[in-house]
């Protein structure tokens, strides 16, 4: 077990400081836990103002003990021996920001077994291990926290867990990832393609070399797996989420969005209806004037609808060492508070979840066609629509730029049907002998 926080400072009762000692112990020292051992050196006075806690990082588990930092640690601080410091007699609270499942997972089971407290700020751990890792801090009673995990320095797991904790939450929809926001927001506003934004997101940092897990849906897939499990206190891990990324949006997609007055956007959604739960990661075509809709660049923005509250949203920064060092932070005061006074926050147990297919899911479309400009097409098109029960909201036809002579340009955007529907009738539509190609099939929001 670890040992009690010490207390220093002051002796009398009658005004004297009096400040309680908390040793961190911080398992990884890139971006983000480097930022955090900063601002816990930065504001140590401020800190210990505030809260009546003096942390002090006394070891910093790394791969290499002389690579580049972005803090200066004290000597003896750095370590290889990250089994040793989750459980040292030095080490009060264990903050992980490693990233990835293993050894993240052992480690962190590891704390809560020797009785310390753990942050985190693994996306990935908690979207996957979520539910072992809190057994684990119940069986010794001390707290797990993740507020950084989502939407970095965005207040949300508090929110949900404590603000709206008496809340029915209906639905969480947000813009969690700030790469794909960046590259959307640069698609919309420079018209530019989206291989060269993506270029241009991977020299600013915004993007990894390998940026698959940003826009293929996956980081977000494991953010919303995270919502839904905290909104609605049920089991929901990320390979639970239907995951689509923008690798596919083009400009004509963008333009058909401008033409409706809405933007395009990845969205996390996880909604709860009759005892079903729904989880996806998507495209989505949102109304300018929805507060999502002018969260630009880098951003992120998670908007939530109650039964009570009705709606409300949040916006900030959602990654960054420092956002997501200052989540960190709020999580570390918390649970060294409780540390201290003896009691701890468990997530307590999840309920089985109810999963809501993606194909039962139900949305309105935009759907786009080429087709042959002759007489009838039209209509054999809409046809296709009514027998497989898809209602038509509106349809406009056009010719598209660079189309070939002869070949018209046809926008449906569909009322609300089910996602199986659609795929039926864009499966059929495809079959008709004057359908030269069918675009990108992007879901609506607010229809």
């Amino acid at each position: 077990m670890s040992q009690p926080i010490s207390t220093s400072g002051g002796q009398s009762a009658a005004g004297a400081d009096v400040t309680h000692r908390v040793r961190v112990g911080i398992l990884g020292c890139g971006n983000v836990g480097g930022s955090l051992a900063a601002l816990l050196q930065r504001d140590a006075g401020h800190l210990a103002e505030r809260t009546s806690l003096r942390f002090e990082v006394t070891r910093v588990a790394v791969r290499n003990l002389s690579a580049e930092r972005i803090v200066e640690l004290p000597s003896g601080v750095l370590t290889r021996d990250s089994e040793e410091l989750v459980t040292a007699d030095d080490v009060d609270v264990v903050v992980e920001a490693m990233g990835g499942i293993e050894p993240a997972r052992h480690l962190v089971v590891a704390a809560l077994g020797a009785g310390k407290p753990v942050v985190t700020a693994n996306k990935e751990l908690i979207a996957n291990v979520g539910e072992e890792l809190f057994a684990a801090a119940a069986a010794t009673g001390v707290d797990l926290a993740f507020e950084a995990a989502v939407a970095g320095g965005i207040p949300l797991i508090g929110v949900l867990r404590n603000s709206l904790v008496g809340e029915r939450i209906t639905r969480v929809m947000g813009i969690v990832n700030g790469t794909t926001n960046y590259i959307l927001t640069r698609m919309t506003e420079d018209g530019a393609d989206y291989a060269d934004v993506l270029g241009e997101a991977q020299r600013l940092g915004y993007a990894e070399a390998d940026p698959t897990a940003d826009v293929e849906g996956f980081d977000a897939g494991a953010k919303a797996a995270i919502l839904a499990m905290t909104a609605f206190g049920a089991k929901v891990v990320a390979g639970d989420v239907y995951a689509e990324g923008i690798s596919g949006i083009g400009k004509g997609d963008i333009a058909a969005a401008a033409r409706m007055g809405h933007v395009i956007k990845l969205l996390a959604v996880a909604e709860r209806q009759n005892g079903e739960i729904a989880v996806r990661v998507h495209p989505a075509m949102v109304p300018i004037d929805h507060p999502l809709a002018s969260v630009r660049d880098a951003f992120n923005a998670v908007f939530l609808e109650g039964e009570a509250v009705e709606d409300l949203m949040l916006y900030g920064r959602g990654a960054g060492g420092f956002p997501t060092a200052s989540a960190m932070l709020g999580d570390l005061i918390t649970v060294s508070q409780n540390l201290r006074r003896g009691v701890c926050d468990g997530f307590g147990p999840l309920a089985a979840a109810r999963l809501r297919p993606i194909d039962e899911t139900h949305t309105a479309y935009h759907l786009q066609f080429d087709v042959t400009d002759e007489p009838g097409v039209l209509a054999a098109v809409a046809g296709v629509f009514g027998q497989h029960g898809v209602s038509i909201r509106s349809v406009e036809q056009t010719t598209r730029d660079g189309a070939a002579d002869g070949i018209a340009h046809l926008e449906f955007i569909t009322h609300r049907a089910r996602e199986a529907d659609v795929a039926s009738t864009l499966r059929e539509v495809r079959n008709l002998d004057a359908v030269r190609h069918i675009g990108n099939a992007i879901r609506v929001i607010g229809e």
